[in-house]
């Protein structure tokens, strides 16, 4: 059995500090690569979530998103592409109303 309160996030919580401290990229084209990875592995929209909030701390604009998306196209596809725009747009959807359903317990 698998240890731990949360075994599945707490693996998942090391494999990404590892992998921070193995690079040298700063934090921003970090998340930027990782989105084009999120793309070309035509990833859920839970995938993308995981990131919005790491990618706004850093100051990611949506702008620099689409440069991503734009920029592997070529590589990845049309369909995948557009995959990767639909769950990039639905993930900050959900943040948003996350975002909105906590201010609403605060109130």
């Amino acid at each position: 059995m698998a240890k731990g309160e949360a075994p599945v996030l707490e693996v998942l919580a090391d494999i990404n500090a590892v992998s921070l401290e193995r690079t040298e990229l700063d934090p921003a084209s970090l998340i930027l690569v990782r989105l084009a990875a999120l793309a070309a592995m035509d990833a859920p929209s839970s995938s993308y979530m995981a990131h919005l909030g790491p990618a706004t701390e850093v100051g990611v604009t949506l702008d620099q998103a689409q440069d991503v998306l734009v920029a592997v196209a070529p590589i990845v596809g049309t369909p995948r592409t557009l995959a990767a725009a639909i769950k990039i747009v639905e993930a900050l959807g959900l943040a948003i109303d996350l975002a909105e359903q906590d201010e609403g317990m605060d109130n």
